[in-house]
């Protein structure tokens, strides 16, 4: 999910833009809970709602966000806990992850109808375009470089220090589920991911030894877009968007980030940015990005178990957009790309195996994607 972006001081267009409130909830009651008990508020505030997603933009003396989605409780423990690890006087500058401050958790629902929380205003840019058009090099090379740096912190960061544990879901049950869900016209299932039970068998089979790194808090949409950078520095300030996240093994996070690398623009066309056989596009090799991950993390270059870790976070983003097909299937998709996700998630799958056939770990496929 976006947060707040003050247009004004962007690069490129941010996705932040605001409005008019949308959702019908007491802004008296909401004032009243703030006077009360958010110090760091001062009552009354003003509201203006994101278009693109349920976060208000809300401006008093001192300028802060109110988050009221999915998973808000997770997101705020996670965003307080690393918080509060960060402003210790023991935490180096550099092992600090950096993220928003968080106020406040309400979770009664009198106040607006839903729990929500409120964090930090954070004044920066969003590259939503991963590619980064129209930006100098040399530019996009020192951001990609922070967004390492900054994931290689956070990777770096034992969750025992913090007090944190997270549960974690089980991505084939949700597959089958998804793939089970018929097509209200036509009566026909969404389908399995293609190559779906090859795909599981073989990590179940091959699991990264975290004893490596040990059990890591896992961001879980660790991407460029993300990540909020300092309006005139090449560097993150903040990591938003933390309702995924969860323990595991840390080259989760970095698969993710790198996909780009992996995609081909032959394969998946507009919906993804690809820089695989796509000369100029990468903003900087991925062998330095991984070289400098290596750096920050302490662990040698190259990376044993990062073909896992790719194909793996390919196989997540397939069930994702599977999900989004499930609910086209049933009349519930709301998004006007919703039909071009649906058909994608079979493209992921074969990504995933693809993936895992470059690194020598599957034999080639004659499919073709």
């Amino acid at each position: 999910m976006a947060f707040l972006f003050p247009l004004s001081t962007f690069l490129l267009p941010a996705g932040g833009e605001y409005g008019d409130v949308r959702a019908s909830f007491d802004e008296a009651k909401l004032n009243a809970y703030l006077a009360k008990s958010v110090p760091a508020v001062k009552a009354p505030v003003t509201i203006k709602q994101f278009k693109s997603n349920p976060t208000y933009f809300l401006t008093d003396a001192r300028t802060v966000s109110i988050q009221t989605a999915h998973q808000v409780e997770r997101e705020y423990t996670m965003l307080a806990a690393i918080h509060n690890y960060n402003s210790r006087p023991t935490t180096a500058p550099e092992a600090r992850v950096p993220v928003p401050q968080v106020f406040v958790l309400c979770e009664d629902k009198e106040v607006i109808g839903t729990p929500f929380y409120i964090m930090e205003f954070l004044e920066g840019r969003i590259f939503t375009d991963m590619s980064m058009p129209g930006v100098p090099l040399e530019v996009r090379r020192e951001c990609w470089l922070s967004a390492v740096r900054a994931l290689g912190a956070l990777s770096s960061l034992d969750p025992k220090d913090v007090g944190l544990e997270i549960l974690i879901k089980s991505l084939s049950k949700v597959s089958l589920a998804q793939a089970a869900v018929k097509d209200i016209d036509t009566g026909e299932p969404v389908g399995e991911i293609t190559g779906w039970r090859e795909l599981i068998g073989w990590y179940e089979s091959n699991l990264p030894d975290e004893r490596k790194t040990g059990v890591r808090i896992v961001h879980g949409d660790y991407k460029l877009d993300n990540l909020i950078f300092h309006p005139t520095e090449n560097r993150v300030i903040g990591i938003l968007d933390w309702e995924l996240c969860t323990l595991g093994s840390p080259l989760a996070d970095l698969g993710n980030l790198t996909q780009p690398w992996v995609f081909d623009l032959a394969d998946v066309g507009t919906l993804m940015v690809g820089f695989k056989n796509n000369p100029g596009a990468e903003p900087i090799s991925l062998e330095d990005l991984e070289r400098e991950y290596c750096r920050v993390t302490r662990q040698p270059y190259p990376i044993v178990e990062i073909g896992f870790a790719r194909s793996w976070m390919l196989f997540r983003l397939s069930v994702i957009m599977q999900g989004i097909a499930a609910r086209r299937a049933r009349g519930q998709a709301s998004s006007e790309q919703a039909h071009l996700y649906a058909s994608f998630f079979n493209v992921l799958g074969r990504l995933a195996r693809g993936v895992l056939e470059d690194e020598g770990y599957l034999p080639k496929s004659r499919a073709k994607l």
